[in-house]
């Protein structure tokens, strides 16, 4: 039983002391972030080209 306690010791000590995993981790954070980010401004940039679209449109419309 003790050798059973040894073995998961160590397989725990192993896994905890991966800091392979957090890199990942951390790295798929900020590009999630860095996607909302470009979501946010697109369609911000895209909801005023569309107004700048139709105000064109109306200007030539109407010349």
């Amino acid at each position: 039983m003790e050798k059973v306690n040894e073995l998961a010791a160590r397989a725990f000590l192993a896994i905890y002391n991966d800091r392979k995993g957090v890199t990942a981790v951390e790295y798929g954070l900020i590009a999630g972030l860095i996607a909302v980010a470009i979501i946010g401004a697109i369609s911000l940039v895209g909801t005023d080209l569309g107004l700048l679209f139709n105000k064109v449109a109306s200007n030539l419309a109407n010349a």
